[in-house]
């Protein structure tokens, strides 16, 4: 086992990670010193109170937004200095989303809303048809291909957003709140297909207040007044 942590490769370092912003006169800091290591493969939930950070944190991680001080990097990239340009392309590349609103195109169907996941890629369309195919089959979709969101149950429409971040064949899979809006048993199956997912090699990180989507994490993280814990047992 501890050979195996010594081949682990870290995807994320974050370095002494501070964010701060100027709310109503008053300074807020979601995220005050913080270092942090995930390991490509790992599946990383992130838990804490309502407006302690997690979403700042996920920003952070997703190149959607940059530390007021400190270092974010994922692989070879300092992510905190790097130009537009070059967090555009990590983003069209390397990063999934997955939101809780699903995040779909009501007027696309499921092939079209995967699609456009692909569109900042620029692959010749034989390429993109063939990976919209493959990602809404390994959700287990193929046969939805031609249906609208409004079609779909909400459960069905998850899958179609985790097809859209897969399809492009991403280093990690950053999910926000990507059950709260399921029943219990909606939740598991999705949690079921993530957990797939990372199993078959992808990065996953989610933020979630539900306790028993967390404990499915191989990595459990508290994030609480700047700081952050880890609770895994």
């Amino acid at each position: 086992m501890d050979k195996e942590k010594d081949q682990m490769t870290a995807l994320y370092e974050l370095r002494d990670v501070t964010k701060t912003y100027a709310q109503k006169n008053r300074k807020v800091t979601p995220l005050a010193g913080v270092d942090l290591t995930i390991e490509d493969g790992d599946f990383v939930a992130i838990q804490g109170p309502t407006g302690g950070g997690k979403s700042t944190l996920l920003q952070l991680l997703g190149a959607l937004d940059t530390p007021t001080a400190g270092v974010v990097r994922l692989g070879e990239t300092e992510l905190s200095t790097a130009r537009a340009d070059v967090l555009g392309r990590i983003r069209a590349e390397r990063i999934g989303f997955v939101f809780q609103g699903f995040n779909l195109i009501p007027t696309l169907n499921a092939h079209e809303n995967v699609d456009m996941g692909l569109e900042p890629l620029r692959l010749p369309r034989p390429e993109r048809d063939r990976r919209v195919a493959e990602a809404l089959a390994q959700v287990g979709l193929a046969e939805r291909g031609d249906h609208l969101p409004g079609e779909l149950s909400g459960g069905q429409q998850q899958r179609v957003a985790i097809a859209r971040a897969i399809a492009k064949r991403p280093a990690v899979l950053l999910a926000d709140e990507p059950t709260g809006n399921l029943d219990e048993q909606t939740r598991d199956e999705i949690m079921e297909l993530l957990e797939g997912l990372n199993a078959g090699g992808l990065t996953l990180i989610l933020v979630t207040h539900d306790s028993a989507v967390s404990r499915r994490a191989r990595r459990r993280l508290r994030l609480a007044k700047g700081a952050v814990t880890d609770i895994t047992h």
